[in-house]
């Protein structure tokens, strides 16, 4: 008769950390993931930047929007004309018609609204005008 020797073991008072090692690596990337997404509302000064300044066109067409919600319209050579957004429309339309590649700046005032500037950008695209460039002063 052989005799088995049973061998009690004891009881491990101690938690496996290793799942929740897991768990937390994986909230941890996602966390790392979503974290640039959700700085939308930074209050910023837009109009000022150390940007390089691009080549203008020979004949630039700029748009200037007041604070106040007027449009400008400046032409080489010209002065400044006031006028409302339908006229804007046209006359934006009639140098799109003659040069298809015509480059439109557009100079917003610091202080003007951004729904302003927004609703100057959308007359320009409804006159046709697909190279839009806002500008601005370096910053000091």
């Amino acid at each position: 008769m052989s005799m088995r020797i049973r061998k009690r073991r004891k009881l491990k008072a101690e938690i496996n950390v290793v799942p929740y090692i897991d768990v937390m690596l994986v909230l941890l990337i996602i966390f790392m993931v979503t974290a640039p997404l959700l700085q939308l509302g930074v209050d910023v000064k837009l109009p000022q930047a150390d940007a390089r300044g691009i080549q203008a066109p020979k004949d630039p067409v700029v748009v200037g929007v007041t604070r106040e919600g007027r449009y400008l319209l400046k032409l080489e050579g010209q002065n400044v004309e006031e006028m409302d957004e339908a006229s804007l429309e046209a006359r934006i339309a009639a140098f799109v018609r003659q040069s298809p590649e015509t480059a439109v700046f557009i100079d917003g005032d610091m202080d003007a609204s951004y729904s302003m500037i927004y609703r100057a950008m959308a007359t320009l695209q409804r006159a046709g005008a697909t190279r839009i460039t806002f500008r601005g002063d370096p910053a000091r």
